[in-house]
């Protein structure tokens, strides 16, 4: 079951006690900058993590003037369109609320996520691939600080390359399903507070697995996990080899 550190208190809760009872994610984000962006990035992953565990969510963007291009940025990161931000009274009062906001930011009443800030040197992330400046912003805990710098960059790029290289391979090999340990270790990680950093160590773990792991099942892992990661881990399937 997902918990998340409730940045008001630091105690953890559940982030939707109600059996497949609606939860809202409500997104707090202003102007059109990595952090803004990595707010929005933040509670896509949440909604997916929520999604994944059968929960029903409505996900809602609560920004400032900046929305559309914003919104233009989140779309070209892979992050799932966002409702305009509704009051609590617009029909969905009863559901559990979920806000994710830059660390320190106030919100109205509900659980707090807090993203951290991104420092992002501009000659550096101006010109990144949106599948690599979202992978190199997985890469930190949610409220941690993320460096945005060269070195950041060209580390995610190199990752990203080489599994959707090693993915588009593993598929031409019969199918496997994922190791229930594996797959308890993937979610046991997405269900601690979006512990993302811990499923990205896990694929790195599959990857590197002796041959006692079939190809078929290390795709099948993959394919999964991006489920949440939202990385296009199997866009290179059936290119040429």
């Amino acid at each position: 079951m997902l918990r998340i550190n409730d940045a008001r208190t630091g105690e953890y809760v559940t982030a939707a006690p109600a059996r497949r009872g609606l939860t809202r994610v409500q997104a707090h984000a202003s102007g059109d900058d990595t952090g803004a962006l990595r707010v929005l990035l933040v509670a896509d992953v949440l909604v997916r993590a929520l999604e994944l565990g059968g929960t029903p969510v409505l996900a809602t963007l609560t920004a400032g003037g900046e929305a559309a291009k914003l919104r233009a940025a989140a779309a070209a990161l892979g992050i799932r369109p966002f409702e305009e931000g509704r009051s609590p009274r617009d029909g969905v009062g009863g559901a559990q609320a979920l806000h994710v906001v830059r660390a320190g930011a106030e919100t109205p009443d509900g659980v707090r996520i807090g993203v951290g800030p991104v420092l992002t040197p501009a000659s550096a992330s101006r010109d990144a691939d949106p599948a690599v400046l979202r992978l190199a912003l997985l890469s930190h805990r949610h409220g941690e600080p993320v460096a945005l710098d060269e070195t950041a960059l060209g580390t995610a790029r190199d990752t990203l390359v080489r599994w959707r290289g090693a993915v588009a391979d593993w598929a031409r090999r019969p199918s496997r399903p994922v190791p229930e340990e594996v797959r308890g270790r993937l979610r046991a990680a997405w269900e601690d507070d979006l512990d993302v950093p811990e499923v990205l160590r896990t694929l790195r773990r599959v990857e590197e697995a002796g041959p006692q792991l079939p190809d078929g099942a290390r795709f099948e892992t993959y394919a999964y996990a991006d489920r949440l990661l939202g990385l296009e881990l199997t866009r290179d399937l059936g290119s040429p080899s």
